[in-house]
This record gives structure tokens, sequence and C-alpha cells, in this order.
């Protein structure tokens, strides 16, 4: 049974679209930790990170950091956080999450909730950045 990220991928779901290519796509998190928190995934379902295969998950990190770096011109932050969890959802994805301070980043807080013009707005503002 496909995750639900590749019934985004598949474009079953809807998703605040950040930035894409043939094998990955990155959006934003509708859960947010903070807003701009963006998750990027293979489009190729696989469970564990580290199961991925070496070009692919070289090719997944390099993917992320051109996110990152667009995030980092879309939203005031001081870094952006990367966080690797992998037991909410069985499709390999990074979380890359602007960050204030380290408590930015515990995922035990409460999510924060925004409009759906927010997301909109925060998706294009990220995109505009986005260069590959």
């Amino acid at each position: 049974m496909p995750t639900i990220f590749s019934k985004i991928v598949n474009g079953d779901i809807p998703c605040y679209k950040v930035a894409e290519s043939d094998k990955y796509l990155a959006f934003l998190d509708v859960f947010p930790l903070a807003k701009g928190h963006t998750l990027v995934i293979p489009k190729k379902e696989t469970d564990y990170i580290f199961d991925i295969p070496d070009e692919e998950y070289s090719g997944l990190q390099l993917f992320s950091k051109k996110v990152a770096k667009a995030i980092e011109k879309a939203i005031p932050c001081k870094r952006i956080g990367v966080a690797v969890i992998g037991l909410e959802v069985p499709h390999a994805h990074i979380h890359l999450i602007p960050l204030q301070n380290v408590n930015d980043i515990n995922f035990s807080r409460p999510k924060l909730s925004f409009s759906k013009e927010e997301m909109e707005d925060t998706a294009k503002n990220i995109r505009s950045h986005v260069t590959f």
C-alpha cells in the first residue's frame, strides 16, 4: 500500500510544493514546528533512509541543501535544522526546519497551524529562491 508521501508524489493528495525534480520532491510540512518547515523526499518509496542506494541518497542530500538555502533566504532564521527520524511515515524523508534556537527542533512541542493562504505564500516565497 502506498504511503501518504507516495500519494502526494502521484498527485492523489495535494501539497504545498517547494521544489521538484525528476527524483525528489520538497513540500511544506502540514504539521510544522516552525514557519517554512519543509519535508524532502525521494519520489521512489523507500522506508528507511539508509536503505536508499548511494547515488540516490547523495542526490537527496544535495537536493535538500538547495532547498535549505532557499528556505534561509525566504524565512528569517539563524540556521536550518535537519532531522531524519523515520518512524512516523514509512517513506524516507528529511525535515528542514528554520531555527531561532535549539528548542525549535523539538518534535515533542505542539505543532503550529497556518492558514491555507499562509502556507501557499510561504511555499511560493521559498520556491522563488530555489535554484538548480
